[in-house]
């Protein structure tokens, strides 16, 4: 897809898409888990819509990852954007008070088991709040950063921290993707089944390393899934999970995105889009 056609689906995303909603789902816990509801700009004809879960990463809210939510309500996606609250800001500036340091606080707050089952109870929360009135005939679950880490562990990666969420979504998006570390061995991403699709940027440091070391749990992965890696040229950590605005990060990602994701729901692996110095690896 010509980079200057995309720029244009984007700039009529915001005045075609319906407006967002915030909403909450009720937990197990008897917790209430925000929720940003983005509508599908075209509902189907024939019943519900396919349904896209977000789950945004440490510090994040049912604030985030806006540009991709409504690129995808646009594609005709029931998109939904998690606020969750054990792991959002109030916990990141807890953290960094006890650690006395940004990184220190962040690293606190990503390795913590609690935050991650929270995570799950709000997933399960809003997959099972946006089922009520009709079942999704697709579902997908897309995050970065921390929500990278949660996608990965709901899609099956092995880990040693004894986290077994519920999974059972068909695909899989991970934005920012974690590489080996503390809870994921070298092979844990090999005991994902479903297809994912990962994403990073040649600028997408964290604390665990640059896209060197993301790219990694794509080479885990088994073949066979219509698993596909992208690497966007100069693309950032900050960039990808919509905290600093680059229209061309943007715009790839939602092209990546939909494309790879209607390719599923059609029953084919659809090669990804022509876009400019974005790098692709598939399976």
């Amino acid at each position: 897809m010509p980079r200057s056609l995309i720029g244009l689906l984007l700039a009529a995303i915001g005045a075609a898409a319906p407006a967002q909603q915030l909403s909450f789902a009720p937990r197990a816990d008897g917790a209430q888990v925000p929720m940003m509801v983005y509508p599908a700009a075209s509902p189907s004809s024939t019943g519900c819509p396919p349904l896209a879960l977000l789950s945004p990463g440490a510090g994040g809210s049912e604030q985030g990852l806006r540009y991709l939510a409504q690129g995808l309500g646009a594609d005709g996606w029931r998109a939904i954007v998690i606020g969750h609250r054990e792991s959002g800001m109030d916990a990141l500036k807890r953290d960094v008070r006890t650690t006395r340091g940004l990184r220190a606080g962040l690293a606190m707050l990503v390795d913590d088991p609690a935050a991650y089952r929270a995570r799950f109870m709000d997933i399960d929360a809003a997959r099972q709040w946006a089922s009520a009135p009709c079942k999704a005939p697709f579902t997908a679950l897309l995050g970065h950063s921390m929500g990278a880490h949660t996608v990965q562990f709901e899609a099956g990666a092995r880990n040693t921290a004894g986290l077994h969420p519920a999974g059972g979504f068909d695909a899989y998006v991970a934005l920012s993707p974690a590489g080996p570390e503390a809870w994921l061995p070298a092979d844990a991403d090999a005991a994902i089944t479903a297809p994912v699709l990962m994403i990073t940027g040649t600028r997408d440091a964290g604390l665990g390393g640059d896209e060197r070391w993301r790219e990694q749990a794509f080479a885990a992965l088994p073949p066979g899934q219509c698993d596909r890696l992208a690497v966007i040229d100069g693309a950032t950590h900050m960039q990808l999970g919509g905290g600093s605005f680059d229209a061309r990060t943007q715009q790839a990602v939602v092209a990546l995105v939909t494309t790879w994701l209607d390719g599923l729901r059609a029953g084919t692996c659809k090669p990804a889009p022509a876009l400019e110095r974005v790098r692709i690896q598939d399976k």
